[in-house]
């Protein structure tokens, strides 16, 4: 069976690409960049912007599933680049399906599509789409999302995942990001501490896709769905980023603010830094601030019940990993803890 992975050189991407060889499959790693390192692990690589309509009516040809993990994320960024890789390189992907007659596309999504600033505490699937969002990353998902459901039908299945909060070992973004604010002291606790909120290893966002794939067919339940993904429990958000960070030699988090200040700062912040043209990403937005602080976990009953998920590493097992992981790259560095 060959395989195709959009997004295939990141962090998702390569864990889903590592999995589905594993079992024995060709797989096809898509991305706007070179990864050798991923082509030594046995896949067929390509240099491929999603955006590219020919060029990804070319890739998809020939492919028996499609893994679309390709997408502009993060929270700050010009809008149309956010519309053109989200929206239009899943539009584009889902034309190349149809012509390809390639039957299934598992679709990674985000759980940012349906969050409204309010908590949400054992959220089902049945969650609406709010009627604004507060930065491009969600609105885009969800445009694509709607998309990617829409399409499916008796030629093409398709299936959307929400994996909240993906983090493990060779994460680039989320876990180094917290770490150096945390050891800076410039992390705060953001309201309560109180919220609780789905968290997803990276091998159980990985392993979901392929188990998602392995279920997908025209007329089945999880076909035309989205899905709810992530790790068997929630977690206390604030003590469980203490935990890890008392586990890698990182001071723990102990000053608060309010949700109330964290927005207001998050506010002034988006407008210098849109009015200044800066770069990179703001200290606070008014989006980051309101997912710190609000509880937001996940059913996973309906895709145990539709296709079988389950998670494959235990928490303890996941945060283990995770330590050693981090302990190595700092003794790689050159900087032994």
């Amino acid at each position: 069976m060959k395989a195709l992975v959009t997004g295939g050189g990141g962090f998702l991407g390569r864990a889903i690409v590592e999995r589905r060889l594993g079992d024995g499959h060709a797989v096809t790693a898509a991305g706007r960049g070179a990864y050798p390192e991923v082509a030594a692990l046995g896949a067929r690589t390509a240099r491929v912007d999603v955006a590219d309509k020919e060029a990804v009516t070319r890739l998809v040809a020939g492919q028996d599933v499609v893994f679309h993990a390709a997408a502009r994320a993060g929270v700050w960024g010009d809008r149309e680049e956010y519309l053109r890789t989200n929206v239009q390189g899943t539009e584009n992907v889902l034309d190349a399906c149809r012509k390809a007659g390639v039957p299934r596309l598992v679709y990674t999504s985000s759980p940012s599509v349906v969050f409204d600033g309010r908590d949400h505490e054992g959220s089902s699937n049945d969650l609406p789409y709010p009627e604004r969002y507060e930065c491009a990353y969600p609105e885009t998902k969800a445009a694509a999302e709607r998309m990617v459901l829409r399409a499916s039908g008796r030629e093409l299945a398709t299936v959307s995942l929400r994996p909240h909060l993906i983090w493990g070992p060779r994460d680039p973004h989320l876990l180094p990001r917290l770490f150096a604010r945390a050891e800076a002291g410039r992390l705060r606790i953001v309201g309560d501490g109180h919220n609780r909120v789905s968290v997803t290893y990276i091998d159980n966002a990985a392993a979901a896709h392929l188990q998602a794939a392995a279920g997908l067919a025209p007329g089945q339940p999880g076909a035309g769905r989205a899905y709810f993904v992530g790790d068997a429990e929630p977690v206390a958000l604030w003590p469980w980023l203490n935990e890890l960070f008392r586990r890698v030699g990182v001071p723990p988090v102990r000053r608060r603010v309010s949700l109330r200040v964290a927005r207001a700062a998050g506010a002034v912040a988006e407008r210098v830094w849109s009015g200044l043209r800066l770069a990179g990403e703001p200290p606070m937005t008014r989006f980051v601030a309101s997912q710190l602080a609000a509880s937001h976990w996940y059913d996973l009953e309906p895709a145990r019940r539709d296709w079988g998920y389950e998670p494959v590493v235990s928490p303890a097992e996941a945060l283990d990993r995770t330590v050693e992981w981090w302990h190595a790259r700092r003794r790689n560095a050159g900087r032994p803890r």
